[in-house]
């Protein structure tokens, strides 16, 4: 997101993180979200969320309850090392209504209107469909464990990959050879 607003001469703002987002729902209504203030800093909200919907269809919102307590912040942090996106309320992974989070800084009136205009210019030029982000995440989590763990990570990656096409077949895994890194 940072090198896409960069590549665009745009700052590394909470205005411009806001405008680059990468993922997109498929479908109108898959996710709720919107603004609950701007000033004294930006809060938001997700009312219905695509993530915990698949976990608890699939048994897993105990795993995407790890997932969920740290990507935003994560993602804000990679924007911006020094940015912090804080949760203000239970999230719906761990059984709350929806998910608030605080920005950490304004949006000021101006950039509310910035925002709005950035986001339609872009359109969903920046953004990436939902293979690339699963195989973002296989990529990462798998390269992690056998950095740290050697033999044990790769027996780990190898037992979840099975895990994987047990629960869901050897076509969604397949589905994501290739897409990432992106060649």
């Amino acid at each position: 997101m940072a090198a896409n607003a960069l590549a665009h001469g745009d700052e590394l703002t909470t205005m411009t993180n806001q405008a680059y987002g990468e993922w997109k729902p498929d479908y109108d209504g898959q996710m709720e979200f919107g603004q609950l203030r701007t000033e004294p800093t930006l809060q938001t909200y997700v009312s219905r969320c695509a993530w915990c919907e698949a976990w608890k269809k699939h048994g897993l919102t105990e795993y995407g309850k790890l997932y969920c307590v740290n990507v935003d912040n994560a993602v804000y942090q990679g924007f911006r090392s020094d940015f912090v996106c804080t949760p203000t309320t239970t999230a719906m992974s761990f059984g709350g209504e929806r998910c608030e989070f605080d920005w950490g800084y304004p949006l000021t009136p101006e950039e509310a209107v910035m925002l709005a205009d950035k986001k339609r210019e872009l359109g969903t030029s920046c953004m990436k469909d939902f293979n690339f982000h699963t195989a973002h995440l296989k990529h990462t989590i798998s390269k992690t464990l056998i950095e740290t763990l050697g033999k044990n990570g790769e027996k780990a990656v190898e037992l979840a990959l099975a895990d994987f096409t047990d629960t869901f077949g050897t076509k969604y895994l397949d589905a994501l050879e290739g897409v990432y890194p992106e060649k």
